[in-house]
């Protein structure tokens, strides 16, 4: 099953991401259901499947209604949707609802739990638990206790740039000490004060550059003690 699922995987990511242009996905977007760029995309696909598959006949029917499948989701993501879900939020939906077509497809070959045990495990729930709490709580943990200091940060800049930075780097720290690499920790460290330098440098604001040394403090120090948390009840459990 494992071979079969990875096969029909690979065939989407190549059909979707090595053999489509920016320039085909542009002219669907342009001209819609007239573009012949949505039509020769959906009919790699179908090519695709049919060669990995081996042209069995038992696969010929699913291989079909998961190519229709393909046109209906292109069709709302990039044409129907693009306008009211655009960006990153519509490329997460478009290969979303592709990955689903895909395990529907296995699951009709593959007698196979629907849903994976493993998701209502307890070790699941500790890492969906510790993955929120390094990202929604602790960023709001942090403007809180910066609040204290009441310091109007200069504005500029990406919109919200800090808050992901800092999700970013918190979730680099969890993954560093799960894999007991905590050199990756100093290397982060290090990369940040490098690109922060040259920007509190220039500003000669001393209170800029304590500022932004105690968030990082302290977005680090919350990132490490989830993640000793976690990797000691991940044993524990």
């Amino acid at each position: 099953m494992a071979e079969f699922a990875l096969k029909i995987i690979f065939c989407h990511l190549v059909g979707d991401f090595v053999l489509q242009t920016t320039k085909m996905t542009e002219d669907i977007r342009k001209r819609k259901f007239r573009s012949f760029s949505l039509y020769s995309h959906v009919a790699i696909h179908f090519f695709l499947l049919l060669l990995f598959t081996q042209f069995e006949s038992k696969y010929l029917l699913p291989i079909f209604l998961l190519t229709v499948s393909h046109f209906i989701i292109d069709s709302c993501t990039k044409i129907l949707f693009v306008k009211s879900i655009k960006g990153i939020y519509n490329f997460i939906l478009d290969q979303a609802l592709h990955l689903f077509a895909i395990y529907l497809f296995v699951y009709y070959f593959y007698d196979f739990e629907f849903i994976p045990p493993f998701l209502f495990s307890t070790q699941a729930y500790l890492l969906l638990i510790s993955i929120i709490l390094l990202t929604f709580f602790s960023s709001i943990t942090i403007k809180k206790v910066m609040s204290v200091f009441n310091y109007p940060v200069p504005k500029g800049g990406l919109k919200d740039a800090g808050k992901y930075i800092g999700i970013l780097e918190r979730l680099f720290i969890f993954l560093f000490i799960v894999i007991s690499f905590w050199e990756g920790i100093g290397f982060l460290l290090a990369a940040k004060s490098i690109f922060r330098f040259g920007d509190l440098k220039e500003s000669k604001d001393v209170k800029l550059t304590e500022y932004i040394l105690i968030g990082t403090l302290v977005s680090f120090g919350i990132a490490i003690v989830i993640s000793v948390m976690y990797v000691y009840l991940k044993n524990v459990l």
